[in-house]
């Protein structure tokens, strides 16, 4: 495991793991050559990812062809006059060529932008002028296709458009142009030496309240995903790791590249369309996966199956992040799999912060406790420190040392990064409090949390109540407006299968959650809808569902 040259990777407790964890990093680390291309030198055969697709096509690459690939990318960019400090923009869901793309861009010391396919015009003019994107890799899709054709027309600075699987007219053909470029590619010394301090990779966060933000980390991010990938995935040599996300997500990051190949690991992708849960559970038994992370929409719908058909032998931990787990989820994938849900917490500006640990006892329904490096804490409005039990707003202190993992700041936007992180303070922007043996206890962002009548009422206890009736398969709570109270607590149920919408339903629904919570947190208003909108990378889009309610 290559991680063991960055830091120690075995310990006794999770007090062991805190006090003694600490990463080392080289001024001069560069994931391509230090990592893909070590690898590629000691074990050149050592699989580094298993691509499959929905159409049953499977691509197998070894570190060495990790390596090759990446050469062959990194010259071919520079001719089309990529350099140091360039953006460049990857638009290639779950394509294999993602991952050569992005070493290739490490090695170059661009500025890696990953992008969903499901920008908008609108979307890439103002990605492309805010980071000054000066060439975009795009797979062949007649969507993708047409909205950068149409944006292109604005976007003088845009220099290069680089297809991938198919030809289009006036792109440049990555599989016509790249035979003609050599594997080798050396890494710059001197003057254009890459250092740890550049600008690595850029992520353009959801803007749920205004344009969206770009977050930046610099050459140091792969290392602090060793906590990722090593202490919360629990990934060694032998690990075969998927992870549900699409490339265009901070979540791909976490679990389909740098603390994996660190620790060892080989990448499972699986290439679809469309989710469909059977067809990935197939999968996972049939490539025999062994560490597997999914955000709680995908467990939801797993456990409403049976999933005693698929042969998960080879499975030994399971992992989610991205929103909430509700108690309910978890026990039920417990009894079917023998296997605890070990739930993380991060955002795009970090690597997985809090964590339930190997060494710690699960509690349903909690983060788990903070990484090593991290100094969280909850804080009241005065910035105090709150007693065990007390809600407060999740920080994170960073007056003795930045941790690794954690951005650089909002690229070009100074008063946005002062916003949340100043006098040695980052502001998650999220609410939740500790109990007495230091599990952290996630309440709901800032904005989401309902007051009602003098009460204050966090959406995920609610949720978890809802969800312990067998008729819920997903559920959001909301706050709606109200004449009388101000407002009051709203629920949006996606129903399981042989269920349906009935006045009755909703009464026993509002009994059952005041049996389960306390009764003044029942939802006073039930609505039924047959999907809930979400995020590609399958987090609730509330403030859409508090616009549905309006």
């Amino acid at each position: 495991m290559l991680a063991e040259k960055y830091v120690k990777i075995n310990y006794e407790s999770y007090d062991d793991f805190i006090r003694n964890c600490k990463i080392c990093v080289p001024k001069n680390f560069n994931f391509g050559f230090d990592v893909v291309d070590e690898l590629a030198n000691i074990e050149p055969n050592k699989k580094a990812i298993i691509w499959c697709n929905s159409e049953g096509a499977e691509r197998i690459f070894s570190f060495l062809d990790i390596k090759k690939e990446s050469n062959r990318i990194a010259n071919f960019l520079k001719s089309l006059g990529v350099k140091k400090g360039d953006t460049v923009m990857l638009m290639l869901k779950r394509r294999y060529e993602y991952w050569h793309f992005a070493v290739a861009l490490h090695k170059i010391g661009a500025v890696l932008v990953p992008a969903t396919h499901l920008l908008t015009v609108k979307d890439i003019k103002y990605r492309v002028k805010a980071a000054e994107i000066n060439t975009i890799v795009a797979i062949a899709d007649s969507r993708i296709v047409k909205v950068i054709n149409e944006a292109k027309k604005d976007l003088p600075e845009l220099k290069n458009i680089v297809s991938v699987n198919g030809h289009v007219n006036e792109w440049i053909e990555y599989s016509k142009e790249i035979k003609k470029f050599s594997d080798v590619f050396k890494k710059s010394t001197g003057d254009n030496a890459i250092k740890i301090s550049d600008k690595f990779i850029l992520y353009f966060t959801s803007g749920t309240t205004g344009l969206p933000k770009m977050a930046y980390h610099d050459y140091s991010y792969p290392l602090g995903h060793i906590i990722t990938a090593r202490f919360w995935q629990n990934l060694d040599d032998n690990s075969l790791h998927l992870t549900v996300a699409d490339t265009g997500w901070a979540k791909a990051s976490w679990g389909k590249i740098y603390g994996q190949w660190l620790c060892g690991a080989c990448v499972f992708v699986y290439d679809y369309e469309r989710f469909n849960h059977h067809n990935l559970m197939e999968r996972v038994a049939k490539y025999g996966v062994t560490s597997f992370c999914a955000p709680p929409t995908v467990y939801r719908h797993i456990i409403k199956e049976d999933i005693s058909k698929y042969n998960l032998s080879k499975l030994k931990y399971a992992e989610t992040a991205g929103e909430p787990l509700n108690p309910e989820v978890f026990y039920q994938f417990k009894k079917m799999t023998g296997i605890d849900i070990k739930e993380g917490f991060g955002q795009t500006e970090t690597i997985v912060i809090a964590a339930t640990f190997p060494w710690m006892k699960v509690r349903p329904g909690s983060i788990g406790k903070p990484s090593a490096g991290w100094d969280l804490d909850i804080i009241d409005k005065e910035n105090n420190s709150c007693e065990p039990g007390k809600e407060g707003r999740l920080v994170v202190k960073t007056k003795n040392c930045k941790p690794l993992g954690l951005f650089c700041g909002y690229y070009k936007n100074i008063s946005m990064t002062r916003s949340v992180w100043n006098d040695g303070i980052y502001d998650t922007g999220d609410m939740a409090y500790k109990d007495e043996d230091g599990y952290i206890w996630f309440i709901g962002r800032s904005d989401d949390v309902i007051k009602s009548s003098g009460y204050r009422i966090g959406p995920f206890e609610v949720e978890s109540a809802l969800m312990e009736h067998p008729c819920v398969l997903e559920c959001a709570i909301t706050g709606m407006p109200d004449s009388v109270r101000g407002t009051i607590v709203k629920a949006t149920v996606v129903l399981a299968k042989g269920y349906k919408p009935s006045s009755k339903l909703i009464i026993e629904l509002q009994n059952h959650v005041k049996k389960i919570t306390a009764p003044y947190k029942y939802p006073r208003v039930i609505e039924f809808v047959n999907e809930l909108p979400k995020t590609i990378s399958g987090k609730i889009k509330r403030k859409e569902i508090r616009k549905m309610g309006k």
